[in-house]
């Protein structure tokens, strides 16, 4: 992610019944429409931005990767999109490779809290990684969902499937997969209260103030919901377009027809 996540009650759900998935070691399902940022809050709860690029450079290690293998020690998290038509070999090697990985790095950590004479490392680290974490669920095959579930019988190993509205009804077509499913979340767009937190901290960003009670701010806020609905992934991308409306035209106040304006680069840019 190029900007700061901002934390909205929506991603503390999502933390909540990871964490509730995690403990009880079950499968669980977390649907939502596209863009309302279920992506976002995974890769956040697996810390996925800063493990994913410091593993896909695996090489020698030196003394400063102590804080990327506590990073992983403190996920033991897994986050795997599965690529358009994966076959279910190819997926199951993917995910073994990045358990792998990440059980070494939490290894790396733990023995690294031992005394010397102590540190062998464990046969088998992927036990190590608590939950897996599958983005694109729909693009799974049946015998994709049955390879996970078996290994999630052999393993114990938790897992969350994300998707988008009616996956859940779809998983009712593999009982053996369906009976083991223990939660199921329902990620919401923003709120009319958390629109306001966000677009708080994106006025911070372009240097300005918000004020709700403000005619000209209210009018921009209104707009921005009209056009968003509480969309988190359309909102990211209207606000770089806000940005350069006002530069272009040497503009301090961001208006409704500003935002207009970037709705309509918006837009065309798709």
């Amino acid at each position: 992610m190029n900007q700061a996540f901002i934390v909205t009650k929506e991603h503390r759900r999502f933390t909540e019944f990871a964490n509730a998935v995690r403990k009880e070691k079950t499968i669980g399902i977390c649907h939502g429409a596209a863009g309302v940022g279920k992506t976002n809050s995974a890769r956040r709860y697996a810390n996925w931005d800063a493990l994913e690029p410091y593993i896909n450079e695996w090489g020698p290690r030196g003394d400063h990767d102590a804080k990327h293998y506590a990073l992983a020690n403190r996920s033991r998290t897994v986050f795997y999109t599965p690529e358009v038509l994966c076959r279910p070999k190819d997926l199951m090697h993917d995910i073994e490779h990045w358990q792998m990985k990440v059980g070494i790095c939490a290894d790396e950590h733990l023995r690294s809290l031992m005394p010397e004479p102590e540190r062998v490392r464990q046969h088998d680290v992927t036990r190590l990684v608590e939950l897996l974490i599958i983005d694109e669920a729909e693009r799974l095959t049946p015998t994709a969902l049955e390879l996970l579930r078996d290994q999630h019988d052999r393993t114990h190993r938790a897992m969350i499937l994300i998707g988008m509205p009616g996956v859940d009804e779809r998983f009712r077509h593999y009982p053996q997969l369906y009976s083991r499913l223990g939660f199921s979340h329902h990620y919401r767009a923003l709120g009319r209260e958390e629109l306001l937190f966000v677009l708080d901290r994106h006025w911070k960003r372009l240097g300005r103030t918000l004020d709700p009670d403000d005619f000209t701010d209210a009018q921009a806020i209104a707009a921005i919901e009209r056009i968003t609905r509480g969309n988190f992934r359309l909102l990211e991308r209207l606000f770089p377009q806000i940005n350069r409306v006002l530069k272009i035209n040497q503009l301090d106040t961001i208006t409704d027809d500003v935002i207009e304006a970037a709705a309509s680069i918006l837009v065309i840019g798709n």
